[in-house]
């Protein structure tokens, strides 16, 4: 119903309602425009509710952010305003961070400076904490970074939880992996959206740890990008957690590669004919 149909009936009954006589002599008919009015907007009501409620479920129910962990992994779902996390209690890090970014949320008002790095106390003791990161010789890594999270003061807060962090080489963190980054954002601008996921990679062995809650040191960083759409691409890439200065298509790799390398199933609700496709060949090219 429109506003006009709305303003219309209401209009009718605060004349029928306000001329005693008439409401006297015709309360048939003024109960009858009360009725029809508050069946109109009741019925505006629900529709708007229902509209409300489809868009709720929908960006609630994004089901491509949902990754598969190799079984037997320690795992902990951690679903926070602008990514979803699994964590692991062994390794005090990520299995995997994933999130949707769309060219609505690459702007925002949200400031990193006004956020603090914190402690994740949704997940087990021992964990993650500033003083293991102090003097330890590495960054505390963003997996989704704080500029994907400016739509949303809590979006960003919550971006600066351990849980969202690996030990990271300083020259990698604030060089080629920040390029990957703005990389990202400048896709989700051109294309509407792109879906990311990434996290560190353990090579088999033993691992450096940092600090008094032995944070794992990852040998690597990975990192997955899907657009969906008319032409669905998908590509990955990988990073030593190292120093370097290389361009973007030199560490390009197929994001089957990926998943053979870290155990993670990408995208599993990809129609399996996409994601095969998608999937098996990388080209920095096509972006």
């Amino acid at each position: 119903m429109s506003k006009a149909r709305i303003y219309l009936v209401g209009l009718c009954a605060i004349v029928a309602l306000c001329s005693c006589d008439f409401s006297k002599h015709n309360k048939a008919l003024v109960n009858g425009v009360g009725r029809a009015l508050a069946e109109e907007v009741s019925r505006d009501e629900i529709e708007a509710k229902g509209e409300k409620e489809t868009s709720v479920s929908v960006d609630a129910d994004d089901k491509l952010v949902m990754q598969t962990s190799p079984k037997g992994t320690p795992e902990q779902m951690l679903e926070r305003t602008g990514y979803v996390a699994s964590y692991n209690k062994t390794t005090r890090l990520p299995n995997w961070v994933a999130w949707h970014l769309t060219a609505e949320r690459i702007e925002g008002s949200a400031k990193r400076s006004d956020v603090d790095f914190a402690e994740d106390t949704d997940v087990p003791e021992p964990r993650a904490t500033d003083w293991d990161y102090y003097n330890s010789g590495y960054d505390r890594g963003h997996m989704c970074p704080a500029a994907d999270n400016k739509w949303s003061k809590k979006a960003m807060e919550e971006s600066f939880l351990f849980t969202n962090m690996c030990p990271q080489n300083g020259n990698l963190n604030r060089g080629d992996w920040n390029e990957m980054e703005m990389a990202c954002r400048k896709w989700a601008k051109k294309y509407g959206g792109v879906y990311i996921v990434c996290g560190p990679i353990l090579y088999k062995g033993k691992h450096k740890t940092i600090g008094k809650n032995k944070v794992v040191v990852p040998e690597a960083f990975f990192k997955v990008v899907l657009r969906t759409g008319d032409d669905p691409q998908a590509i990955g890439f990988i990073y030593k957690n190292t120093s370097g200065n290389r361009p973007k298509d030199a560490y390009v790799n197929t994001v089957d590669e990926v998943e053979r390398i870290t155990g993670i199933d990408f995208f599993p609700s990809l129609p399996d004919d996409v994601e095969n496709k998608v999937e098996a060949t990388a080209n920095i090219e096509n972006w």
